[in-house]
């Protein structure tokens, strides 16, 4: 996948859980605007796991939560993500072994 591919929150849960365990790491950004007054602002980048059906998520602050799919579109639902790079960390091995 390209570094500049934009993901919607909806097609990064697909992709996380398809490699479940498997630590990401994406920056999400904000769209305001239309047309060429379009803005892109970047919102910092999080680290994101799919763990079963939670998803595990840290900010840029560094405090990692546990969030349902609901919870995660709810939060991120308007963002985009991009720059979405594997870190190499495995947090859960089970989908190797399912």
């Amino acid at each position: 996948m390209s570094p500049e591919t934009r993901l919607t929150a909806a097609e990064l849960l697909t992709f996380l859980r398809k490699r479940g365990g498997q630590e990401f790491s994406a920056v999400a950004c904000l769209t305001h605007g239309k047309g060429k007054k379009q803005t892109v602002t970047d919102q910092g980048t999080y680290h994101l796991t799919a763990r079963g059906e939670e998803i595990e998520a840290t900010g840029p602050s560094g405090q990692p939560r546990t969030l349902t799919p609901e919870r995660f579109q709810e939060m991120f639902g308007s963002h985009h993500f991009h720059t979405l790079r594997p870190t190499g960390r495995m947090t859960d091995l089970g989908p190797l072994f399912g």
